[in-house]
C-alpha cells in the first residue's frame, strides 16, 4: 500500500489530494485547497510550507508527486508557480519522500485520456475514477490527477520490473 500526496502548486491557492494505492487501484484519502491569500509572498510560502507539514504530520505519506512547472500566460506566472514548488519540494525533501514530477499533458493523459482536456473534465473524472459524491474543486482536482498518474505510472513501471526479473 502507497499513500500519495499530489500537488498542484499556485501561488494563491495550491491544490492537494491523497491517494492510497494497492495493486493497481487507487482509493480517495483527502483533498483540499490551500488558500494562500494575497499578501506578502514570503508569508504566503510560509503558509505553504506549515500547511504540508501539517498534511504531512496528519497522515503516513509514501511519496510525493508533483506538477512540472510550465509557461503559461506569463514568464511571472511561472516564476511565482515556481516559487511554490520549490516550498513543496523542500517540504518532501525534508521529510524524505520520494518525489515524481509529471507535466500537464502526462497528467491528463493518465487520467481523462486527452492531453488537452480541460479542468471541468479533470474535476469530472476525479469524481467518477475515485467514487466521489461531489465534483472537487479545480486546485483539488487537478492534485488527485497528479497522484493517480503517479499511482498508474508507478504500478506499470513495477509490473515491467517485475517482468524482467522473470526472465
Amino acid at each position: 500500500m502507497s499513500l500519495i500526496l499530489g500537488i498542484d502548486p499556485g501561488s494563491r491557492i495550491t491544490g492537494y489530494g491523497l491517494v492510497e494505492a494497492l495493486s493497481g487501484k487507487v482509493r480517495c484519502v483527502d483533498y483540499g485547497c490551500i488558500k494562500l491569500g494575497t499578501g506578502r509572498v514570503e508569508l504566503r510560502l510560509a503558509t505553504l510550507f506549515q500547511e504540508l507539514l501539517d498534511l504531512g504530520a496528519k497522515y503516513h505519506l509514501v511519496e510525493v508527486a508533483i506538477e512540472k512547472v510550465f509557461v503559461g500566460k506569463s514568464v511571472s506566472s511561472a516564476l511565482k508557480l515556481g516559487q511554490a514548488r520549490g516550498v513543496a519540494l523542500m517540504f518532501a525533501g525534508r521529510e524524505g519522500l520520494p518525489t515524481f514530477e509529471y507535466s500537464p499533458t502526462e497528467i491528463k493523459k493518465a487520467t481523462v485520456g486527452r492531453g488537452h482536456a480541460d479542468k471541468a473534465q479533470v474535476q469530472h473524472m476525479m469524481k467518477v475514477l475515485l467514487g466521489l459524491q461531489s465534483i472537487p474543486p479545480p486546485d483539488a482536482a487537478d492534485a488527485l490527477a497528479v497522484a493517480i498518474c503517479h499511482a498508474h505510472t508507478s504500478s506499470f513501471t513495477g509490473r515491467l520490473s517485475d517482468f524482467g526479473a522473470e526472465q
